[in-house]
């Protein structure tokens, strides 16, 4: 199972997603590797929370991949009202600044 996958199943399967999106960007940053992604995860269970509880949850779900595998995840998460308010579109991620291991 790619990294990708790996992602998905897990956001998947701890969080009911009305929407769940799993972009690897690792071509635009890093050589090698899986390692950067940007998830857009859209869920009634964001209502009512901020931010950083919502960024949390996602971390918790992923912890085990932050600490070994992801060197950057870019975070997007939505209730479904916030999700078309945005006509589901989402920034776009910010450039890798680096820390690559194939970086010379």
């Amino acid at each position: 199972m790619s990294m990708q996958q790996q992602i998905h199943a897990k956001l998947a399967d701890a969080i009911a997603c009305t929407h769940l999106d799993v972009i690897n960007e690792s071509h635009m940053h890093s050589r090698g590797t899986e390692s950067h992604f940007k998830v857009i995860v859209v869920s009634e269970e964001f209502a009512g929370l901020r931010l950083l509880p919502r960024h949390r949850r996602i971390n918790e779900v992923l912890k085990l991949e932050l600490a070994n595998d992801i060197h950057a995840l870019a975070i997007h998460a939505y209730t479904p009202e916030e999700f078309d308010e945005t006509a589901h579109q989402v920034p776009a991620s910010p450039n890798c600044l680096g820390g690559s291991k194939f970086d010379k």
